[in-house]
């Protein structure tokens, strides 16, 4: 059986197909040294959460204020009561986002380290990959499939699979921290009165509102948990943009006010603006604890709740008065 040597130089991969010294990069690969020029990456990662936040956030609030009647079908509440029933006033959220994206950012300065990446000669990884995938893929697919295959199946691995299993590791992290944290400060009512009883002041939420919270659980729950994800999975610089980008606007979307059929954020995840409004009512306050991604703790360990059940619960009433 032939075998790879890890040390061995080459010049080109038509020279030698375990080369990896002249392999194309994948379409989302650029070797410049920044996505924008004269603006650094770690810059671009700090303003790219609050930029996300408020752009679509604006939007949102431009659907709010336009008085379309198409739109009236998709509000999961009246406008009316917003004003209503939420116990805060817009100045004060916006003030206490502000507040949380100034901590927010101060923690990923600190934390987002400067990424060298795409300066990295990524041949020696890429041959460390066809290496340990070698003697699985000779025994499964014989020595003559097996080289043929071996590169561009570690080419896969390195640019698409890790980058992806990177990407959805860290939404797990991410949604398991905040269930748990989120879940007990529900239950513990010293950090439900002291802390996350901020959040419920808007008990019919909106866009902007999203990252209004008590700047303690703003800090643990919602920034600590990302960095943490970040962390844990060994992202770059890029990467981590993009994730806390997505997570963001994620956020905002899952407060927006809007069951919209149309929107693609809410269109991947049951965990949506309807389901996490049903969090907001006094009927769900104690279910759909989950966010910002999937529903899968809720669903394990008994705390999700859906509008079906909501009927069900109120003829259920019904009949019994």
């Amino acid at each position: 059986m032939a075998s790879i040597n890890q040390t061995a130089s080459c010049s080109s991969f038509s020279e030698d197909p375990l080369c990896f010294q002249s392999t194309p990069y994948p379409f989302y690969f650029t070797r410049n040294p920044s996505l924008l020029g004269g603006i650094s990456d770690h810059t671009l990662t700090l303003a790219a959460p609050v930029i996300c936040y408020w752009a679509l956030s604006l939007f949102f609030h431009y659907l709010d204020m336009s008085g379309w009647k198409w739109l009236d079908k998709y509000r999961l509440h009246e406008s009316a009561e917003v004003k209503s029933r939420n116990l805060v006033t817009r100045t004060q959220v916006v003030a206490a986002v502000i507040l949380q994206q100034v901590i927010q950012t101060a923690l990923a300065a600190f934390w987002i380290s400067a990424d060298e990446s795409q300066t990295v000669n990524h041949a020696p990884e890429l041959r460390r990959i066809a290496f340990t995938m070698q003697p699985v893929l000779f025994q499964v697919l014989g020595e003559h499939q097996a080289e043929a295959l071996l590169p561009h199946m570690a080419y896969f691995v390195y640019w698409w699979g890790i980058p992806t299993f990177q990407f959805f590791a860290a939404m797990f992290i991410i949604d398991t921290w905040q269930y748990f944290l989120h879940r007990a400060m529900h239950v513990n009512k010293f950090l439900y009165k002291q802390f996350h009883s901020w959040h419920h002041r808007l008990y019919v939420p909106y866009a902007f509102g999203s990252l209004y919270n008590h700047p303690v659980e703003g800090f643990v729950l919602d920034s600590l948990g990302a960095a943490i994800a970040e962390w844990a999975t060994g992202m770059t610089t890029r990467q981590a943009m993009l994730l806390f980008s997505f997570s963001t606007l994620k956020t905002v979307d899952d407060h927006c006010g809007y069951n919209l059929p149309f929107d693609p954020l809410q269109l991947i995840t049951g965990n949506n603006a309807d389901y996490h409004d049903i969090h907001h009512q006094v009927i769900g306050i104690k279910s759909n604890f989950a966010q910002p991604f999937f529903v899968h703790w809720d669903a394990l360990l008994g705390t999700r709740m859906t509008r079906e059940d909501i009927a069900r619960r109120r003829q259920k009433h019904g009949k019994a008065s």
